[in-house]
């Protein structure tokens, strides 16, 4: 089930903390809670991501970019992920998260974000998200324009263009199972 009362406390502290730019990074906390592990008694990669949307749900309260959507009735999209685990997240577990935005092409957002336990990284994740209107996908530049931000981003890290550029490369629409395999060599 949707963590609902946690997107309420998200939305409530992210209300009262200080105005930043979509560029800063903010910071949001959580405890792995019984519900959230899996059936090695760890944070359930599931639930990470679901953790990870209430991270730039924070980031968008606060810099403003979920008013604009609201006021203008677009929508905020995932269009691609990729998640790195490292350490294992067990119940409990304080979970300070890292959110921010590092930067945008002609069509998406890259944001990236990472969750640490004392001190130690578990996870990061990279994600590609898009605003979205009835129209199709809002150009990022149109979305700081609305939200009365300059363009603050430099080039996209490197890291990113790699894996926006690996991407590519990925077959869509996934190959549905009717994979043609070598016929194996006869044993002697």
């Amino acid at each position: 089930m949707y963590p609902f009362l946690r997107l309420a406390k998200v939305y409530w502290q992210a209300r009262k903390q200080s105005s930043l730019k979509i560029s800063d990074k903010t910071t949001t906390y959580f405890s792995c809670r019984p519900w959230d592990l899996d059936i090695f008694n760890e944070l359930n990669n599931g639930r990470v991501l679901t953790l990870y949307d209430l991270g730039r749900t924070a980031l968008g309260i606060r810099c403003g970019l979920m008013k604009v959507l609201a006021n203008k009735r677009w929508a905020l999209v995932v269009a691609g992920s990729s998640v790195r685990y490292r350490k294992r997240i067990h119940m409990f577990n304080k979970i300070t998260m890292h959110t921010q935005c590092v930067g945008f092409d002609d069509k998406w957002l890259y944001v990236e974000q990472s969750m640490w336990v004392k001190g130690q990284p578990c996870s990061s994740v990279l994600i590609r998200a898009g605003v979205t209107s009835k129209q199709g996908i809002v150009s990022p530049s149109e979305v700081l324009e609305a939200m009365g931000e300059s363009n603050l981003f430099g080039e996209l890290p490197l890291w990113v263009n790699e894996w926006v550029d690996s991407e590519q490369h990925r077959p869509w629409p996934p190959l549905d199972g009717d994979i043609e395999v070598e016929p194996q060599a006869e044993k002697a």
